[in-house]
């Protein structure tokens, strides 16, 4: 089953309040017949299109192929949180790789917000920037948990996090599902897919060629590559992957290690001076649950919640219901309060729940698996890519040389087997355990 057209129609984006509310662009043409580039990215998300605009900076000849449009996978779809370090926090990652290469971690996560805060400025690219992303607690140990690793920052890594009680907590966001939590003021939000246009329209200022509507169904590596699309091809000397959770026809490597999983935001109607009863300050939150709540205000006042996940390949039917349900769990006050938008979206998720990049021969690399962190972890990736295809591969190998196990099973077990320990779960986050 081919993910790009299972659950959207050709060439649309969804019908989302980020799909409503970004100034879009006009359509690229498909590629017809044969170019020739320094470099073919294939995939126009985040990724994609930092790799591309960082190579023709350097003054590399670039074509972006994109299957869909530009910004129509999880890049356009996202909640909008630009959070602090990894996905992974620093003391499960100093028990996973070490003290040394666990700050060297948390380095590259600031670099990254960094990056994403440098190209807003250099390109003028307006997208809703906000400060502040609150982590919430459901149970007392998760709190105490949270409040322990504040400290942990402010002492081994001199970054300062603010521990709430749950007091505090609700004097931020007024919902009593949560027992406290911590406040990070480095870490950010913003409307992705108005940050996805601003990418693409600083690409082509640089000299990137764009082609929508250009699936890409092969690739023969070698010396020079050959990527064909269903009307042209590219001949480059070096292909960057940026597909995500849209990889699976395109490398059984990337299949085996990174898999697509679902997930669904619900947008209300204004609230008005209501916008008080869901936060008292325009931050984004995000909870401790492993089938993670995670919502903020828009610039218009809306609640923006996503919530609720799914392992087949599939949207639901009623996607509305997926992410309004545990909404009104959290805000049960708003039960009255329309829904406006609702959509879906298609991530990528790694088993240690970190980025997956690879070099898959010896120009062809790759970069996929943000576990919900993307939006800086994919713009730097597509920065390392860049560099490495110019021979500066630090960071690039800094994240290529996290262990990785593949997901148990073959092609057609993997789904089954991850639902199945999806769904405990998540009974387990209903059972308060």
């Amino acid at each position: 089953m081919n993910l790009l057209y299972q659950n959207d129609a050709r060439g649309t984006y969804p019908a989302s309040y980020y799909a409503a509310t970004a100034t879009s662009l006009e359509p690229f043409a498909p590629l017809t017949g044969e170019v020739r580039a320094d470099v073919c990215v294939i995939g126009a998300g985040f990724t994609g299109l930092s790799a591309a605009l960082h190579l023709a900076e350097a003054g590399r000849k670039v074509v972006l192929l994109e299957a869909q449009r530009i910004g129509f996978g999880a890049s356009g779809r996202n909640g909008g949180q630009l959070g602090s370090g990894q996905r992974r926090d620093q003391l499960e990652l100093e028990k996973m790789v070490g003290h040394d290469h666990a700050r060297r971690l948390w380095e590259l996560g600031e670099d990254a917000k960094a990056r994403v805060r440098a190209l807003t400025q250099k390109h003028d690219i307006d997208c809703d920037l906000r400060d502040g992303i609150a982590w919430a607690g459901s149970t007392d140990s998760e709190v105490q948990h949270l409040h322990a690793y504040a400290g942990h920052m402010k002492t081994r890594y001199g970054y300062e996090i603010t521990s709430l009680d749950q007091e505090s907590f609700v004097q931020i966001c007024p919902s009593y599902a949560y027992r406290g939590g911590i406040l990070d003021m480095g870490a950010a939000h913003l409307h992705p897919l108005k940050l996805t246009f601003g990418l693409a329209r600083a690409c082509v200022a640089a000299g990137v060629q764009i082609f929508e509507g250009s699936e890409v169904t092969a690739l023969e590596q070698g010396a020079k590559a050959l990527v064909t699309t269903h009307q042209g091809r590219v001949r480059a000397d070096h292909v960057i992957l940026a597909t995500n959770g849209y990889s699976q026809n395109l490398s059984g490597r990337i299949a085996r290690h990174v898999m697509p999983i679902n997930n669904f935001i619900v947008a209300t109607e204004p609230l008005g001076p209501r916008t008080a009863q869901v936060l008292a300050r325009d931050i984004a939150v995000a909870d401790d649950r492993f089938v993670i709540n995670y919502f903020r205000l828009s610039a218009d006042g809306r609640l923006l919640f996503g919530g609720g996940e799914s392992y087949g390949t599939k949207f639901p039917r009623d996607v509305q219901a997926k992410a309004h349900k545990p909404m009104l769990e959290i805000f049960p006050h708003l039960k009255d309060v329309a829904i406006d938008y609702a959509w879906g979206g298609t991530l990528a998720i790694t088993m240690k729940r970190m980025p997956y990049l690879a070099q898959l021969a010896p120009n062809v690399l790759s970069a996929s698996g943000y576990s919900g962190h993307g939006v800086g972890n994919a713009i730097q990736a597509g920065a390392f890519m860049a560099e490495a295809v110019q021979g500066q591969s630090s960071g690039f190998e800094t994240f290529a040389a996290l262990p990785h196990m593949p997901f148990p099973g073959g092609a057609s077990a993997r789904a089954p087997l991850l639902a199945l320990a999806m769904t405990w779960y998540s009974l387990r986050d209903r059972l308060g355990f």
